[in-house]
């Protein structure tokens, strides 16, 4: 049976994911429900009614009064909690926020629209914050002071150059000191082969000897592949080339209008399937172990799935990082990939032939908007400063196209059908079930992560059919995998797997350090005896030096 999410009226065409119509249909039920919107009122006017007290309390404290309960990042600086009116003025702010929220709540309904109607609700009250404007915004006054308006000037000299340059939107990362193949993907090794859709990079052995069973890296293809291989001391792949695996990774093809019509049965039989007869043909072994990252993790269990009912012996381990197998509970981009919102995105494509990649980081930057708007318009443009030189932020910015009829079938299928999880989904002629792949498998998972909630991810555990070690993650969604050994690092685990994730947590122990380490320990006991480095030129002389042209498209 086809699992499929509730379905949403089409939004407007200036309003493409529906949050403007979602929004108004939720207010427009909660006008039709009194007594909740009484009470969402009563609220209001609780907070306000103790806010006036308050604020004569700093005022009496003449600056030394102290909110404890200050916890938002935005309202850190010190007048905020010691001047009576920036007190007040951000009280009235988070009073209104809650009474928005609760307002939203009275008229909530269907889950598609409510959700929707929440990210609106929060993006506006986000985008009216008093930290985002210089008059209410102490801490850019006090700088504007200190300066002389200097930062005035550069804050305004950067307003220009995000208007002119980058649409309009502050600029979150410099990037003027990283350079592909010099200190991002920088891990030595050469293109060993080509095609129309991705290009093979090997890597160069950094030790003596190496396990029998290579591995390959199976990306996302909504990004650069590089964030497997971000940063020397940093790197994943540099980690397990290190610890004397023989590595390789795809890197795909930066899509154009003319791969409208590439399907997700290419990217199997075209990636990770012809990646695999290069491999063994130049390290001589059959079996090559697999490790996915988000949708790259979904592509890697898929063709696990597919070589199992032809080739059982073709895939050795299998590890699937901050992946969604299950997609009943996607996190915050269920509200992207509604029915509605989807036919809506299909439309926008059809006049392209791919999905602008600068489209999709718009996607990821509104589930977080503090974080990825609001917190750079502040230190952009009121302060005046120049944005951080930040490896990750870098690589998310270094967008990537993505093929039509590729990403419309994958959101169908997966996001809105669930079809892998439940049997149902064919790729190559072939109805996979994810119970077919047997092989041990390595399951990690993030626990800040709001891509692929770690909740989520867990359910592999549950659909895989082999042996499985679920691990969680310090950090979020790339930081759960940029996670080299340092003190803030940790991970969790647990000898079995129950079938509810909040079991398995209750039951699993936390260790210090990273997870590469507990996987590096894992993984070698199944990658088979120490032999030496393959020579990669007997069979497919190197074409170029790695990254190659599909990473700089």
């Amino acid at each position: 049976m086809t699992v499929t999410k509730p379905r949403s009226e089409a939004p407007a065409p200036g309003d493409p994911t529906g949050f403007g119509k979602a929004l108004v249909a939720t207010l427009s039920r909660s006008a039709t429900r009194p007594a909740g919107l009484a009470a969402a009122a009563l609220t209001f006017a609780g907070s306000m009614s103790k806010l006036g007290p308050a604020t004569a309390a700093v005022l009496l404290a003449n600056g030394a009064g102290k909110d404890t309960r200050a916890t938002d990042r935005r309202f850190a600086d010190a007048a905020w909690s010691s001047n009576p009116a920036f007190f007040a003025l951000r009280g009235v702010y988070q009073a209104a926020c809650q009474w928005g929220e609760d307002v939203l709540a009275v008229g909530s309904d269907d889950p598609v629209v409510e959700a929707k109607a929440a990210l609106a609700g929060q993006v506006l009250a986000d985008a009216l914050a008093p930290t985002n404007f210089l008059l209410t915004n102490p801490a850019a006054l006090r700088r504007a002071a200190e300066t002389g308006g200097l930062s005035l000037v550069k804050g305004a000299t950067n307003f220009v150059g995000d208007l002119l340059t980058n649409g309009g939107k502050p600029r979150q990362v410099d990037s003027s000191s990283f350079e592909v193949g010099r200190n991002l993907a920088a891990t030595p090794g050469k293109v060993v082969f080509r095609n129309d859709l991705m290009e093979l990079i090997q890597y160069a052995p950094q030790t003596e000897s190496v396990r029998a069973v290579p591995l390959l890296a199976i990306p996302p293809w909504i990004n650069k592949y590089y964030v497997m291989d971000l940063a020397p001391g940093r790197s994943f792949l540099e980690w397990a080339v290190q610890h004397e695996r023989t590595v390789f990774v795809m890197s795909y093809r930066n899509a154009d209008a003319s791969m409208n019509g590439v399907t997700m049965d290419d990217y199997l039989s075209r990636g990770p399937c012809a990646a695999l007869d290069v491999i063994t043909e130049i390290t001589g072994s059959s079996t090559v172990d697999l490790a996915g990252l988000c949708i790259g993790g979904a592509m890697t269990a898929m063709t696990a799935a597919y070589l199992a009912q032809s080739e059982p012996d073709r895939v050795g381990t299998v590890t699937l990082l901050n992946t969604l197998l299950d997609y009943r509970d996607p996190g915050a981009l269920g509200v992207f990939t509604d029915e509605a919102s989807v036919a809506r995105l299909e439309e926008q494509m059809a006049r392209s032939g791919f999905l602008d990649g600068e489209k999709m980081a718009g996607t990821f930057d509104v589930l977080r908007p503090n974080q990825l708007i609001f917190n750079y318009v502040v230190s952009n443009w009121l302060l005046g400063e120049t944005p951080p030189a930040f490896d990750i932020l870098v690589w998310n910015a270094d967008t990537t196209r993505i093929p039509a009829t590729l990403h419309s079938s994958y959101l169908r299928s997966l996001y809105v059908d669930n079809l892998l999880a439940s049997g149902q989904l064919e790729l190559g002629g072939c109805r996979l079930n994810l119970g077919d792949v047997t092989n041990d498998a390595y399951v990690v998972g993030a626990v800040n992560d709001h891509i692929v909630p770690w909740t989520a991810s867990y359910e592999a555990t549950q659909l895989l059919g082999g042996d499985v070690r679920y691990v969680l993650s310090s950090g979020g969604h790339i930081a759960g995998i940029v996670n080299p050994p340092g003190p803030k690092a940790w991970f969790e685990a647990a000898a079995e797997n129950p079938a509810d994730a909040g079991d398995w947590r209750a039951a699993a122990k936390q260790h210090p350090g990273t997870w590469w380490t507990d996987w590096d320990a894992w993984a070698a006991e199944r990658a088979g005896p120490m032999v030496a480095p393959p020579d990669r030129s007997v069979e497919h002389p190197p074409l170029c030096d790695a990254p190659g042209e599909y990473i700089r498209s």
